[in-house]
């Protein structure tokens, strides 16, 4: 097997600290710092893009171990049982995360963004710029997704 090892290239800041609060994303104003070894001019061209993809580890996650049974999504009993890819939770392997929001402002190193779920001190390990050419156009989900997200991103 395969290992390999992954250095962040910034942090998160915001005002969201408990990784048990888990919806209400959407109004959440987050800076992105990026490391120095990136240069000042690193950034240069995101402001130019709505959006960016942000990759990150859910690094206040213990890893869970035992990922073979699917689990009632969001360990609610009212929803159906997933596997471990067919749902978003922190509780994964590898620990990654991955957001598309909405950027608000690009300076030297820092990235401001809004409606990233990954609470302060989060390690990003890459940005990528969210481009039209590579969204799907027809998404299919079932139902109780739509339902139970339905509060996620809001403010």
């Amino acid at each position: 097997m395969l290992i390999f090892e992954i250095t962040p290239i910034g942090t998160v800041r915001n005002d969201r600290t408990d990784v048990q609060h888990t919806d209400n994303w959407g109004a959440v104003r987050s800076t992105i710092t990026i490391d120095e070894r990136f240069g000042e001019a690193c950034l240069q061209g995101l402001e130019g893009f709505s959006h960016v993809e942000v990759l990150f580890i859910f690094d206040q996650f213990p890893e869970h171990g035992d990922y073979r049974e699917p689990r009632p999504y969001r360990g609610r009993s009212d929803l159906p049982p997933v596997g471990v890819f067919a749902g978003r939770a922190p509780r994964r392997p590898n620990r990654i995360g991955v957001t598309c929001c909405t950027i608000e402002s690009v300076h030297g190193r820092e990235l401001t963004v809004v409606g990233l779920d990954a609470v302060s001190g989060t390690p990003v390990i890459d940005l990528k710029p969210t481009m039209a050419e590579f969204l799907p156009v027809d998404i299919k989900q079932p139902e109780w997704v739509s339902r139970v997200m339905s509060e996620y991103f809001q403010p």
